[in-house]
C-alpha cells in the first residue's frame, strides 16, 4: 500500500513542481513586463485613442474620428518635415554605417596607437547631443566660424550655413555621422574580434586577396550586426531633436524641420496635443514600416554562425 501511495503521488508531485516552475518564470518576468506595458504598450495605446479626439475649451474631450488625420495630409509642413527626415535618413544612416565598419577594421589590426585611436573615435558618443550641438554651431557661425575662418585663408568670403535652405540639412548630416559612426563603430569591433581568425588564414592560404575576403567572408559574418546597427541607425535618424532647438529650430523656411521637431513644436509651442498624438501614430507607423522592410530584406541575407 506505501508503494502504491508513493507511486500515485508523484506525477502530483511532479505536477506540482512543474507549476512552481512556470510561477517562478512569471514572477521573473514580470518587473521587465510591467515596465514595458507602462512605458512602452499602453503610452502607444494611448496615443493612438488621442489621436481620435481634440480638447474642448471648456475641458474633456471631443471625439472628431479622422478629422486630425485628414488635417494632417493637408498640412504642407507636416509633409515638408516628413521630406526632410528621409532625406536626412539616407543622408546618415548608410554613411554612419559604412564609416563604423571602417573605422572598426582600422583598430582592430595590431598596431601602435590603437587603444588611442579606439578612444578618439568613439569619444564623440559620450559626449551629449546638446553639447555637440553647441560645438558644431561655433563651427558653422558666419565669418568667424572654423570653417569661415578656412574659407577665409583662401579668399573666399564667409557664408551662412544653417541660414541657407541649400546647406543646412548638409550640415545637419555632418554633424550626426560624426557623432554616430563611433557608437556603431564598438558593435561591429566587438562582432570582427568573435570572428575566427583561422578563416582568414584559410584564405589567404588558397590566395584570396583581402577585398575577397573581406566581401565573401567578413561582411556576410557581420551581417547580422549590420542588421542590429541599421535598425538602431534608422531609430535614431528619426527620434532627434535636441539639436535642432539648439541650432536650427526647423529653420531656415522649415529646411532642417524634421519629423519628431514638428512633433514637439505642436504639442509644447502650439499646445495641440491631439493633433501631436496624431503625429506620433504616423512617426510610430514610419518606422515599424521601415524595421520591417530592413527585417524581410536582410534576413535573408544573413549568415549566423
Amino acid at each position: 500500500m506505501t508503494v502504491q501511495t508513493a507511486i500515485s503521488s508523484a506525477p502530483r508531485a511532479a505536477g506540482s513542481h512543474a507549476w512552481w516552475n512556470t510561477v517562478n518564470a512569471w514572477l521573473l518576468l514580470l518587473p521587465a513586463a510591467v515596465l514595458l506595458v507602462a512605458f512602452t504598450h499602453y503610452p502607444i495605446l494611448a496615443t493612438l485613442r488621442h489621436s481620435f479626439f481634440i480638447a474642448r475649451r471648456s475641458g474633456g474631450e471631443l471625439f472628431v474620428g479622422f478629422d486630425n488625420y485628414r488635417a494632417m495630409f493637408e498640412d504642407a509642413i507636416f509633409w515638408k518635415a516628413l521630406t526632410n527626415n528621409f532625406w536626412f535618413a539616407l543622408g546618415t544612416v548608410p554613411t554612419s554605417i559604412a564609416l563604423a565598419l571602417l573605422m572598426a577594421l582600422w583598430v582592430n589590426r595590431n598596431m601602435r596607437g590603437r587603444g588611442f585611436l579606439r578612444l578618439a573615435y568613439f569619444t564623440p558618443t559620450v559626449l551629449p547631443m546638446i553639447a555637440v550641438a553647441n560645438i558644431w554651431l561655433f563651427f558653422y557661425t558666419p565669418d568667424y566660424g572654423l570653417l569661415d575662418q578656412l574659407r577665409g585663408l583662401t579668399g573666399l568670403p564667409g557664408w551662412n550655413w544653417l541660414g541657407d535652405p541649400s546647406t543646412v540639412m548638409g550640415c545637419l548630416i555632418v554633424m550626426v555621422i560624426w557623432k554616430e559612426a563611433g557608437f556603431f563603430m564598438i558593435f561591429y569591433l566587438a562582432a570582427l574580434q568573435q570572428l575566427s581568425p583561422d578563416l582568414e588564414e584559410a584564405a589567404a592560404v588558397e590566395g584570396a586577396s583581402r577585398w575577397y575576403t573581406f566581401r565573401r567572408i567578413t561582411f556576410p559574418l557581420l551581417m547580422p550586426t549590420t542588421l542590429f546597427v541599421a535598425i538602431n541607425a534608422v531609430i535614431n535618424s528619426f527620434k532627434l531633436v535636441d539639436h535642432l532647438v539648439i541650432m536650427t529650430k526647423g529653420g531656415p523656411s522649415n529646411a532642417s524641420s524634421l519629423l519628431l521637431y514638428y512633433i514637439y513644436e505642436v504639442a509644447f509651442t502650439f499646445q495641440d496635443a491631439a493633433y501631436a498624438a496624431t503625429l506620433t501614430v504616423v512617426l510610430l507607423v514610419v518606422l515599424s514600416t521601415l524595421a520591417l522592410i530592413k527585417f524581410g530584406y536582410l534576413d535573408r541575407r544573413i549568415h549566423y554562425q
